[in-house]
């Protein structure tokens, strides 16, 4: 890319945004090294990371990767056998923190988040927690290792600590002893070439018993070690230097762990690097409110609703720019401080940040080409009265361009022409457009020339543009019309600004009929173009209303739904707290029929009432099911035969139909000892395979209360799943309690286990039975349970 357009249309501030949100000093120097591509898959891939990044960033926050340092200069020094030093250690340490953090960070909660690009360095990223804890256990700052370090090193420093009090408690005796209070320059203890001493008066040197360490300034204290603690002091010594040797030990292994994982972290040093780069573009994106461009190597170019990044974000007005597809070269014209000038940088800076992975602060779906160079001679001086020698200055760069520019660059000039002569500057501009539109260049041009806008009203491939003026209130609005060509409008700000109508007229007189016919004409092109501006934009708000509107109808549809699937559970709970009820109020009032068939001794007749029971609690559930009237969201089964197994929504249980559906569309299904009818809305098919029919030793789970009932004293469940068995077993069981009888043995095999173990646990919440035991030799040992049940 040619440097001198990367600096004319600013892109290296937009690299300093960039660098600002990069975290590491080694991601800063990636975003500084960041030059537009010009290959597509090399942009596309650019693109994706800067896309992924921004969508995170909004879903989970900014990801931290504070703490993270250069650590390359480490590694290799431990890979050359070389032991790191505790800050060095601390900065490892602190390198592999920020890798777990990072790759706990790109762990999806949500299976359907996936980002292509990312997930595979996250995946790839290596952040070796037990290397971190070791290094995290056995250093405390970057000067200090923990006592935790080794058990040896936290020994040696109970001794020191311990030797150390000793000296003190000894030296304390002596500063306080009166034997030596005449002798003291001062009674406080100090270090003096690492050993305790205390501070002696020098006269006093051959009196005290001790040796000399050092000396005041004014030679008048003597700081002496008494002879009584030399022994601890080189112990203290002694016990030191073992420290030092056991810290280097620590080091010498913490330092292994890292050679022997060297490679991993040179690797993850990169990941992160560019991850923190990465994440760097999505911040700057999200800062501009940018997008991602769609990008084609066809040269055509049609940005959306641009805002230049470098300009604030509440005065800046968006404005659409088109080129490459109808037309090759766009001139855009007006008035000074319009907004040419802006424009022209727009275009040029968007292909250079699209081209560089960056988003654009524009629409979605704006479309940049490919370029291989862009090119660009634009310059601060705007005045037509510019001097020869900044003509020939830019001249000389225009000479540069055209010799350097091919088929597939972007050329921008800003006030080509200007300068010199207004004649022979249009001429030459005329020319040096016409001579990159013959070669299908892409070219924007910024001009104040009226020959140049009759130019591209006659010629194929060149489109006027300009920037809109208010006439009222003298300002120019900084929107750009593509399709008009700009006017000066010196006449109307001339009569605003109060000049005499009389000159005016004058004025205009001096003007051809043709010039003064071609500016009408511009201006009511420019009221059409207002015209048809606005209604564009009317009917893009009322696109985005329709939008919102749509959204707001799907969130509430949405939240429908859920009230509904809440109502729902709802109603099946307290289904089931009815049926709870309904069932304990019967066993209270069986439990009192039991005492009075054994003053009466009518047991028949209480089994018959019993069963009554049972019939009025699947009425009470009937009723209740039939007032939820709550359908769910499932497929309603076509049609149902007897002995279809389906699952009952409502009761959240299994059951089996009895009778195809009714005229009412309602159901009637078995559900262990209920029968109840349900409407069809409510029932679902049950696919649960059906376990296999085994012809019943001893009773049927079925058991009708009649005159000529027999309850047998066991129940055979082998081949049935567990629910459908403990739907017969809970049946069994009370029938068998109403009977009388005191033990019943319940034939489940052995199997798996799961029915045995069901069953068990069944039993010890029945509130029948007494006791429970699974069978002995002779019985059916495990393949059985015999239980005992309560007296009625």
């Amino acid at each position: 890319m040619n440097k001198k357009a990367l600096r004319t249309l600013e892109y290296d501030k937009i690299i300093e945004k960039l660098t600002g949100f990069a975290v590491s000093p080694m991601a800063k120097e990636r975003a500084r090294e960041l030059y537009p591509a010009t290959v597509m898959s090399d942009i596309a891939l650019w693109q994706k990371e800067t896309t992924e990044a921004t969508d995170m960033i909004l879903r989970k926050g900014t990801p931290s990767f504070g703490g993270f340092r250069e650590i390359r200069p480490q590694l290799k020094r431990a890979s050359m056998a070389g032991v790191l030093s505790i800050s060095e250690l601390m900065g490892i340490g602190e390198f592999l923190y920020v890798c777990r953090k990072i790759k706990n960070y790109g762990k999806h909660e949500n299976k359907a988040e996936v980002y292509e690009r990312l997930d595979e360095y996250f995946e790839l990223l290596a952040p070796l927690p037990s290397i971190e804890n070791e290094i995290s256990r056995c250093i405390l700052s970057e000067t200090e290792i923990s006592d935790d370090a080794s058990s040896e090193l936290r020994n040696i420093r109970k001794e020191i600590k311990a030797s150390n009090e000793k000296v003190r408690d000894h030296l304390n005796g002596v500063i306080s002893s009166s034997a030596y209070k005449n002798m003291l320059q001062d009674f406080v203890i100090t270090i003096r070439n690492d050993r305790y001493c205390v501070p002696v008066k020098s006269e006093y040197r051959n009196s005290f018993p001790g040796m000399v360490h050092d000396q005041s300034n004014t030679g008048s204290t003597l700081f002496m070690e008494p002879l009584s603690v030399i022994q601890l002091n080189n112990k203290i010594k002694e016990m030191q230097a073992k420290e030092k040797d056991e810290i280097r030990k620590i080091l010498v292994e913490l330092s292994r762990l890292v050679t022997e994982n060297t490679l991993i972290m040179e690797a993850d040093m990169e990941l992160l690097t560019q991850m923190d780069f990465i994440f760097a573009k999505g911040a700057l994106s999200i800062s501009m409110g940018g997008t991602q461009p769609l990008f084609n190597t066809k040269g055509y170019i049609n940005i959306q609703k641009a805002r230049h990044p470098l300009l604030d974000e509440k005065a800046v007005v968006p404005i659409d720019i088109y080129l490459g597809k109808d037309f090759t070269t766009l001139l855009i014209t007006g008035p000074n401080t319009g907004g040419k000038t802006v424009a022209l940088k727009t275009l040029g800076l968007f292909t250079l940040m699209g081209q560089a992975g960056l988003h654009i602060p524009a629409f979605d779906h704006s479309q940049l080409a490919i370029f291989d160079n862009v090119f660009a001679d634009i310059g601060d001086e705007q005045s037509i009265e510019q001097s020869l020698s900044t003509f020939s200055s830019h001249m000389t760069n225009i000479v540069k361009i055209m010799e350097e520019v091919t088929d597939d660059s972007l050329v921008l000039f800003d006030e080509l022409g200007a300068g010199t002569d207004p004649t022979e500057g249009a001429a030459l501009a005329i020319a040096i457009i016409q001579g990159l539109k013959d070669r299908n260049i892409r070219t924007a041009v910024t001009t104040h020339y009226s020959e140049l806008k009759v130019y591209a009203l006659s010629t194929d491939g060149v489109e006027n543009a300009c920037c809109e003026f208010d006439v009222e209130t003298l300002r120019p609005t900084y929107r750009l019309l593509i399709g008009i060509p700009g006017k000066s409008n010196a006449f109307a700000i001339s009569k605003r600004l109060g000049l005499q109508e009389y000159i005016l007229e004058s004025a205009r007189n001096f003007i051809s009929q043709d010039e003064a016919r071609f500016e009408d004409v511009i201006t009511d092109l420019e009221i059409s173009k207002k015209s048809v501006a606005f209604e564009q934009e009317r009917a893009e708000q009322y696109r985005k209303e329709a939008e919102n509107l749509k959204r707001e109808v799907e969130h509430q549809k949405e939240k429908t739904r859920e009230q509904k699937e809440k109502i729902l559970q709802k109603a099946r709970e307290e289904a089931k707290l009815i049926y709870a009820q309904a069932k304990e109020e019967a066993d209270s009032i069986i439990k009192e029929m039991n005492r009075q068939a054994k003053e009466k001794g009518n047991q028949q007749k209480l089994i018959e009432n019993r069963a009554k029971l049972k019939e009025k609690l699947s009425s009470v559930q009937e009723d209740f099911l039939k007032s939820k009237k709550v359908k769910p969201n499932h497929k309603v089964p076509e049609k149902l035969e007897a002995g279809d197994r389906v699952y009952v929504i409502s009761f959240d249980q299994s059951g089996e139909v009895l009778s195809p559906p009714d005229k009412s569309k309602e159901v009637m299904v078995q559900m262990g000892i209920m029968k109840v009818k349900v409407p069809l809305a409510e029932l679902m098919l049950d696919d649960t395979p059906r376990p296999k029919e085994k012809k019943q030793k001893t009773v049927s789970a079925k058991v009708k209360a009649s005159k000529s009932q027999f309850i047998g004293a066991e129940i055979d469940c082998r081949g049935q799943l567990v629910d459908e068995a403990l739907a017969n077993i809970d049946k069994y069981i009370d029938d068998a309690y109403l009977s009388g009888l005191k033990q019943i043995v319940i034939i489940h095999g052995k199997g798996t286990g799961a029915l045995r173990s069901g069953v068990q646990s069944y039993l010890r919440t029945n509130p029948h039975v007494k006791s429970q035991r699974p069978g002995v030799y002779g019985e059916g040992e495990a393949g059985v349970t015999v239980v005992e049940l309560k007296e009625n």
